[in-house]
């Protein structure tokens, strides 16, 4: 049932980023003159719909995968009066923008939340107000678990956080692992919580010198606290966050550029490292399936925090992904606008629509990829 939850909780989040996406998007093409025709939650068949009072089509469809806002005259060669086409350069840009803006907003509303009730602390030179900055440690986490070790036959299960071992508090991880070793070949009490509900456990553990005795990797979160500084903390913090996802996104297409050109190589080893660097992407990528299927439970099993903390980072990456310059994404259209403009070229309907086509057959087949990684990793 915890998955199931943690699944559906994770596809209103999901489905409430992109709606707040494509409201950006409604709202400033209608301030705009352009005449939005429908506001869609999730995507046809539809389901049910009802004319609003200003005009615009409200509906709600049968698959739950976001939203999507239609325009008259969404073509860049479209003239008539109220068409998207006929708007001028700037309004188009903010047309365009508006999604980014207001994802990226959302995110920077949210951290600034966990600057007051507690933002985990993840970047080495993560952005606080010293002066206005407390630092509160959680409980030691279990993050990794090994087969058939004392912690896996135990129970107990990653996500898990220590809260008393043989009846003593767990101040930190490197207290817990000097109990395990007091403790070897001992039967030991474990009080844990998971998902907010404390619990026991009856571990044995190993008498090892040199391997695992409790078999478990362990974690503990340090959560920075502000109080009249939240603002500022939040939209800084979301800044650096923005350039970390920059960042992660040129190593992983680094690392996916190489992988390939080194998979050519007749030398061995070489492709052996070319394999690595494949394997390093595949590893750092999640799609839907993935997000759903085991970020989303994992974040809801770890508390408000951990899943506050992740609706942020998705809103974010969703605001860098659709400012990049790739067809069919909102960074795309502009670009290929923008570019039209500047070469003094008309952009018809055709042409634009052949182009938006590649690029968006280029995105499905990429989400196909990932969501066979996913699954591979989720068997």
């Amino acid at each position: 049932m915890e998955l199931i939850f943690g699944i559906f909780l994770g596809l209103i989040i999901l489905v409430f980023l992109v709606v707040v996406h494509e409201l950006g998007h409604a709202i400033v093409a209608k301030r705009n003159g352009v005449v939005v025709e429908e506001f869609g939650i999730g995507f046809p068949p539809r389901a049910w719909s009802r004319k609003l009072k200003n005009g615009v089509l409200f509906s709600l469809n049968w698959l739950p995968l976001g939203g999507f806002v239609k325009l008259q005259g969404e073509h860049d060669a479209a003239k008539h009066k109220g068409d998207y086409g006929a708007a001028t350069f700037w309004q188009k840009t903010k047309i365009l923008l508006a999604g980014v803006i207001i994802n990226w907003l959302t995110a920077a509303i949210l951290l600034t939340i966990l600057a007051v009730s507690g933002m985990p602390k993840i970047l080495p030179d993560q952005f606080v107000v010293p002066s206005d900055t407390s630092s509160v440690k959680q409980s030691v986490e279990i993050t990794a678990i090994t087969a058939d070790y004392p912690a896996d036959k135990a129970g107990l299960e990653v996500g898990d956080k220590i809260i008393r071992f043989k009846g003593q508090e767990v101040p930190s991880s490197q207290a817990l692992i000097d109990q395990t070793k007091a403790e070897r070949s001992n039967t030991i009490e474990i009080i844990y919580s998971r998902s907010g509900v404390e619990s026991s456990a009856t571990v044995t553990l190993l008498d090892n010198d040199t391997g695992p005795i409790f078999g478990a990797g362990l974690g503990q979160r340090e959560l920075t606290k502000a109080t009249w500084s939240a603002p500022i903390v939040g939209v800084v913090t979301t800044v650096q966050f923005t350039w970390a996802t920059l960042q992660g996104l040129g190593n992983l297409i680094a690392n996916l550029a190489s992988g390939l050109v080194l998979q050519l190589s007749p030398d061995q080893s070489t492709r052996e490292t070319g394999s690595g660097n494949l394997k390093e992407v595949s590893d750092s990528v999640a799609g839907p399936v993935g997000i759903l299927g085991t970020i989303f439970p994992q974040a809801e099993r770890a508390g408000p925090t951990q899943l506050i903390f992740l609706t942020a980072i998705i809103s974010l990456t969703l605001a860098v992904m659709n400012a990049l310059p790739i067809p069919a994404l909102d960074g795309g259209r502009w670009f290929v606008m923008t570019l039209f403009k500047l070469m003094r070229k008309k952009l018809t309907k055709d042409r634009e629509e052949k182009i938006q086509t590649v690029g968006f057959l280029t995105l499905i087949g990429l989400i196909i990829l990932v969501t066979i990684g996913d699954v591979a990793k989720l068997f």
